[in-house]
C-alpha cells in the first residue's frame, strides 16, 4: 500500500493534466483545440466528470468519432479538437478527454442563457448569386474576432477570418447592433452546406463560442414553364431529370414559400400527398405529379425539382393557371355492346398533341398502349380547335371505366397535359329473357385484376344510397342471398352469376354489374326482360 501511494505521489509530480476552461450559450456550440495530437492507432474517450460518465467510449477512427451532439476530430495540423452541439445548461461541468496511452486533459464548461443561439438558419441562394446571412451576438462578444467555419464530411474547416481571408469571402461586424454578417458572392454548389458562426473566447486553447448555425442551399433553375389547366378538370405534370434518375425529387409552391415539399416517398409506386398524386420514376429520371380535380387555389408558382445532395438542388419553376371554362370539363357517357367497337370524340387546341387516358383504381390518368386503340384524323373549326376522334375496337370488360382525354405540350424540361374531356365508358350485354314464375341468370364478366375484389348485382345503379332490394353483394368467391338473388363469384372463369327466382313484372329492368374499389365501379350492364304467362312481355328501363 505504501508503495502504491509512492508511485501516485510520483506520477501526480511528473504529469501535470492540462486544465482550462470553455464558455458557450445554451442553443449555441463550443469549438476547442485540446493542442493535442490525435494519435489515429489510439482510442479515443470523453468523460463527464466526477461521475466518469462515458460519452465517447474508446473509440478508433482516421480522423473523426462522432457520438450524438459530441464530435472529436482531427484538424489539418493533426491536433484533437472537441465539438459540442446544441448546449443546454446541464451540458455546464468537467470533462476529461484522452488518447488511450498518449495523454488527457481536463476541461471545465460553462453554458449560459442567451437569445443569440436558440434557432438554426435556413438560406437558399441561387447558383452565381450572392448570399448573405448573419446573426446576432452578445454584447460579451463586441471585442472578439469573428470566424466562420463550415461543417465538412470528417472535419470543421475555418473559411473565413482576420487571419484567413478568401477571396468571395467577407465579414462585417456592426458594433453598434451586434450584427456579424457574412457575404459570399458567386456561389456554387460547393458553397452548400451547415456554416458556423463562431467567436474567439479563448486565446490560450483556441476555443470558439458557436453562436449560431445556417444551413445553405444552392439551387439552380433550370428553366421557366407556362402550364394551364381548367378548373375541375385533371392535370398531369412530368418534371424530367434524366441525369439524376434515382435522386430524390419533389414539387412544392414557390408562392407559399416552399413551406410544404410534396415527394412521392417511394420509387416506382404512385404515392397520394394531399391533393395530388406522384410517381418517381427512377428508370426514365421522371416526377409525375398528377392533380386530379384542379381549382383556383392551386393556380401559383411551383418548383419541381431534384435533391441532387443534401445542399443542392435543380429545379424547374412552374406558372400554373387555372380557368374557368363553362365548356370544360366536360363529362359525357358512351355504351358498346362486348365485343363491339366504339368512337370517342374530343377537342383539343390546335397546335397541342392529343392525349388519351384511363382511370386506374388509384383514379390516375395512365397513358393508354394498346393495339386495340387509335387516333383517327381530326377536323379543325375556326382553327382554334380540332375534334379527335379515338377508336377502341374489340372491347373487353378491362376496357369499362372513365377515360380522359387532352392536350398534351411538351416544354424543354416539362411535359403537361391538361385533361378536360371525361368519358365514362360502360358495356352492355345481350338483354336476358325470363317468363314470369321461373328463374333467370344475369352472367357478369370481370377482368381477373378485380377477382379479390367485393362484386355486386344491382337494379339501378350500385352506388345509390338507396338501393333496390333486388341487390346484392358477393366477397371472396362465396356464395350470397338476399330474397330471391343468389350470387356466385367463380374467380376462375372471371364471373359471378346472379340468379333471380319466381321472376314478376317488376323486376323487369335495368341491371348493373359493379366491382367495389375505393367507390362502386358500375362497369356493365343488361335489361331484364319478363314474359308474362297471359303473354305480356314485361317492361325494360
Amino acid at each position: 500500500m505504501k508503495i502504491l501511494l509512492i508511485f501516485l505521489t510520483f506520477y501526480l509530480i511528473s504529469a501535470a493534466v492540462r486544465c482550462f476552461s470553455v464558455t458557450g450559450y445554451s442553443g449555441g456550440s463550443v469549438l476547442v483545440d485540446s493542442g493535442k495530437l490525435w494519435f489515429s492507432a489510439n482510442v479515443k474517450y470523453m468523460a463527464k466528470l466526477p461521475e466518469w460518465r462515458r460519452i465517447i467510449n474508446d473509440k478508433k477512427h482516421d480522423k473523426w468519432i462522432n457520438e450524438g451532439r459530441y464530435t472529436l476530430f482531427s484538424n489539418d495540423n493533426g491536433e484533437l479538437m472537441i465539438f459540442i452541439r446544441e448546449l443546454n445548461t446541464q451540458d455546464a461541468g468537467s470533462y476529461r478527454i484522452g488518447v488511450e496511452g498518449q495523454w488527457f486533459i481536463d476541461m471545465t464548461l460553462n453554458v449560459e442563457e442567451g437569445s443569440c443561439c436558440k434557432v438554426s438558419r435556413r438560406v437558399m441562394v441561387n447558383i452565381g448569386e450572392t448570399a448573405n446571412f448573419g446573426c446576432e451576438y452578445s454584447y460579451n462578444y463586441i471585442n472578439d474576432p469573428k470566424i466562420i467555419f463550415k461543417e465538412e464530411k470528417d472535419s470543421i474547416e475555418m473559411i473565413y477570418s482576420i487571419w484567413n481571408e478568401e477571396e468571395r469571402f467577407s465579414i462585417s461586424d456592426d458594433k453598434h447592433k451586434n450584427i456579424f454578417s457574412v457575404r459570399i458572392t458567386a456561389v456554387t454548389p460547393d458553397d452548400g452546406g451547415v456554416y458556423l458562426f463562431g467567436v474567439w473566447i479563448n486565446r490560450h486553447s483556441f476555443s470558439y463560442s458557436i453562436i449560431n448555425t445556417v444551413h445553405l442551399h444552392i439551387i439552380t433553375k433550370v428553366g421557366v414553364s407556362r402550364v394551364s389547366g381548367s378548373s375541375g378538370g385533371s392535370l398531369m405534370i412530368k418534371c424530367e431529370h434524366p441525369q439524376y434518375k434515382t435522386k430524390p425529387k419533389y414539387i412544392c409552391k414557390a408562392s407559399d414559400g416552399c413551406s410544404e415539399r410534396k415527394n412521392p416517398g417511394v420509387q416506382g409506386e404512385w404515392m397520394e400527398n394531399g391533393d395530388v398524386s406522384l410517381y418517381d420514376d427512377t428508370r426514365a429520371g421522371v416526377l409525375m405529379v398528377f392533380f386530379r380535380e384542379l381549382k383556383a387555389a392551386d393556380a401559383g408558382t411551383y418548383r419541381c425539382g431534384v435533391k441532387v445532395s443534401d445542399y443542392t438542388e435543380s429545379f424547374t419553376e412552374l406558372q400554373l393557371s387555372v380557368t374557368h371554362d363553362e365548356k370544360y370539363p366536360k363529362t359525357v357517357t358512351e355504351s358498346v355492346y362486348l365485343g363491339g367497337e366504339v368512337n370517342i370524340t374530343c377537342q383539343i387546341p390546335e397546335e397541342h398533341e392529343v392525349h388519351f387516358c384511363k382511370e386506374d383504381d388509384n383514379h390516375i390518368c395512365q397513358t393508354i398502349i394498346s393495339s386495340k386503340v387509335r387516333e383517327m384524323s381530326g377536323s379543325s373549326e375556326r382553327n382554334e380547335e380540332r375534334v379527335v376522334t379515338v377508336s377502341i375496337s374489340n372491347v373487353s370488360v378491362r376496357d369499362a371505366g372513365v377515360y380522359w382525354c387532352g392536350a398534351e405540350t411538351r416544354d424543354t424540361y416539362l411535359t403537361f397535359i391538361s385533361l378536360n374531356t371525361k368519358i365514362q365508358l360502360n358495356l352492355i350485354m345481350p338483354p336476358v329473357v325470363g317468363h314470369e314464375g321461373e328463374s333467370a341468370e344475369i352472367i357478369c364478366s370481370y377482368d381477373s385484376i378485380y377477382k379479390s375484389k367485393p362484386k355486386s348485382l344491382c337494379k339501378g345503379k350500385c352506388s345509390t344510397r338507396d338501393r333496390n332490394p333486388l341487390s346484392e353483394t358477393v366477397r371472396e368467391e362465396k356464395e350470397t342471398k338476399t330474397g330471391r338473388l343468389t350470387l356466385n363469384d367463380d374467380i376462375t372463369a372471371g364471373v359471378f352469376t346472379g340468379t333471380i327466382t319466381g321472376l314478376t313484372a317488376r323486376d323487369a329492368g335495368k341491371y348493373w354489374c359493379a366491382v367495389t374499389l375505393e367507390t362502386e365501379l358500375n362497369y356493365l350492364y343488361t335489361h331484364l326482360i319478363i314474359i308474362m304467362n297471359e303473354g305480356e312481355e314485361g317492361f325494360c328501363i
